[in-house]
Order: C-alpha cells, then sequence, then structure tokens
C-alpha cells in the first residue's frame, strides 16, 4: 500500500538536464564553417537593363560578404594587390560559399538592395586562399573562360584604356542568321568598374565580335584584342565571362 513510483522524479530531473543541451545545440553554428552577411545597394544608370543589375547587386552582395568574414581579413592581411584580392573574393562568392541564401531584395526607384547570408568552411577557404595568393602569374589556360572565349590577359594601356586579350573557343558568326551552338550571350567579355572604395561604378559588357583584321567571324583559336575606356573614378577593373 505504501509503495511510490519514485523513478519518476529523476526521469524528469534528466528532462530538465536535457533542454538547455539541446537548445543550446540548435543555436551553435555549424562546425567548421563561418556564416557570412552582406548588404549590397546600388545606384542604376538609365540605361542598365534592370534584371541584370539585379544580378549584379546580388553578385557584389555576395563579394562583400567575403570580403567582411574575420576568415578572409585574417588571411589577407598583408596583402595590397586590389585585384589579385578582388579576384579571390569573386573565386569564394561564387564558388564555395555554402547554404546560400538571398534575405531580401528592394527596389526603390533607381536604387537597388541585396541582403545576403550563406557560410565558408574553414579549411577549404583557407587552403583556396592559400594556393591562389602564392599561385604565381597565370595559367597557360588563361585568366578566365566559359564555352565560347577564353582571356587571356588584361593589361593597363593607358590612364584611361586597359586592354583585354582574348581567344574563341569556338566559331563566332556574328553576320550568320543563326548563331552556332546558341551562345552569343556568352560571348560578351564583361568588365566591373570599382572606385577607390571598393565600390562598383557599373558594369560593361563588350561583343567579341572582330579580329584585329576587322573580320565579324571568329574561328576557333582566334586571339583578339579589346581596348575598352574606364570611367572616371575608376581605381580598379574585373574582367570576367559569363558562364
Amino acid at each position: 500500500m505504501s509503495k511510490q513510483h519514485k523513478p519518476a522524479a529523476p526521469l524528469l530531473f534528466a528532462t530538465f538536464l536535457l533542454a538547455p543541451l539541446v537548445a543550446a545545440a540548435a543555436a551553435a553554428p555549424p562546425a567548421g564553417r563561418i556564416e557570412i552577411t552582406a548588404d549590397y545597394r546600388y545606384a542604376t544608370h538609365e540605361t542598365e537593363n534592370l534584371v541584370e543589375a539585379k544580378h549584379l547587386v546580388c553578385r557584389e552582395a555576395w563579394r562583400l560578404a567575403v570580403v567582411n568574414s574575420s576568415l578572409y581579413r585574417e588571411q589577407t592581411a598583408s596583402i595590397v594587390d586590389s585585384p589579385l584580392l578582388r579576384d579571390l573574393a569573386y573565386t569564394l562568392a561564387t564558388g564555395y560559399v555554402q547554404d546560400r541564401q538571398i534575405v531580401e531584395q528592394t527596389e526603390q526607384g533607381r536604387t537597388l538592395s541585396c541582403r545576403v547570408q550563406g557560410y565558408l568552411p574553414i579549411e577549404e577557404s583557407t587552403r583556396v586562399i592559400r594556393t591562389q595568393l602564392s599561385g604565381g602569374p597565370p595559367s597557360a589556360e588563361g585568366l578566365d573562360q566559359n564555352r565560347a572565349l577564353r582571356i587571356l590577359s588584361v593589361r593597363e594601356e593607358s590612364s584611361s584604356t586597359i586592354a583585354v586579350q582574348y581567344q574563341a573557343l569556338k566559331r563566332l558568326d556574328w553576320l550568320g542568321t543563326h548563331y552556332q551552338g546558341g551562345l552569343r550571350e556568352s560571348a560578351d567579355i564583361m568588365v566591373d568598374f570599382y572606385d577607390g572604395q571598393g565600390l562598383l561604378i557599373r558594369t560593361d559588357r563588350f561583343p567579341a565580335r572582330r579580329t584585329p583584321s576587322g573580320e565579324d567571324v571568329l574561328n576557333p583559336g582566334a586571339v583578339a584584342i579589346l581596348k575598352v575606356a574606364k570611367p572616371v573614378g575608376t581605381k580598379t577593373h574585373r574582367v570576367w565571362l559569363v558562364k
């Protein structure tokens, strides 16, 4: 008659002990990764395509998220080569960020903004940074390439002009009614221009359409040079290809 269910009290006590441990585990950051976030704003020009501008703003937000991360700052603290650092940030932003989320996009008049959130894997990102910073000159494969083009070199021709040397990987026939392979959009050379604070001034698109001899057809292996005028206020730039 006097027997009681005494085990109930210890079980209840154990439940209360486990509760804060479960909550703490849920709040802990993923092992081996750091969270990165950024909010980027950009005032578009009247001639810019808004769809492309929205994509551009989020791309810059991802770059800024990488640049602002403690991992990136610590690994690149002694480096002053702005183009190298910018290319490194894009490498991480486009190829290594995990669980990417566009948290918010807004449009107020001509001003666009994009807020992003994701994670950088610590070990892999550190390896990429150290490898790229100690990599020396560009490889024979070039600076960037897609299915149609390869960027071979980018150099300052004067204080107001840059020269981009590129090579066709497929036949690019701009005079034909049917574009070979349907790659016309990918056969454009993109150039980003940045001011002294690292803010984007604008992005220009140039069709890879003429060889030095003036021909409109570029056969596989043909090399050409594009000369680009820099907008006023440009301090650094980045040449890239649509993938």
